[in-house]
């Protein structure tokens, strides 16, 4: 693997989500050109994890936000920082499709979710493995 890549987008609006997808598939892209591919699957992991970030910071937080992907060795550092410092509150699944399942997914797909506080707002990290 080649030295770390980098990407940042401060998004905003009802094509956030869709955004920070096409930052990661735009990460996974240079990683290729730069002779160290991302897996499909590793790919599609990162891209449902942003998603669900972003679409919350979105709706919960007030709209903008910004995402910061970092590729390692080790794997895919997915950080969203917005302007709430309110924690994100997993939810309960209910029976008629009205959300609460994104924080258990994202959980199941990370090795590492946290959340950082900071004056102006939170950041959420993710940390995804990638296979060798």
């Amino acid at each position: 693997m080649v030295a770390s890549l980098r990407r940042h987008r401060t998004l905003h609006g009802p094509w956030a989500a869709a955004e920070a997808r096409r930052e990661v598939h735009d990460l996974a892209v240079a990683a290729l050109l730069a002779g160290s591919p991302v897996s499909a699957t590793a790919e599609a992991d990162a891209m449902l994890v942003v998603s669900e970030l972003v679409s919350n910071a979105v709706r919960h937080a007030g709209g903008d936000c910004s995402v910061d992907l970092t590729l390692r060795a080790d794997g895919m550092d997915i950080d969203v920082s917005d302007h709430s410092r309110e924690p994100p509150r997993p939810g309960s699944p209910g029976p008629y499709g009205e959300g609460g399942y994104g924080w258990g997914i994202v959980d199941r797909l990370t090795s590492e979710l946290t959340v950082a506080h900071r004056p102006n707002g939170k950041t959420v990290h993710a940390h995804l493995d990638l296979p060798h």
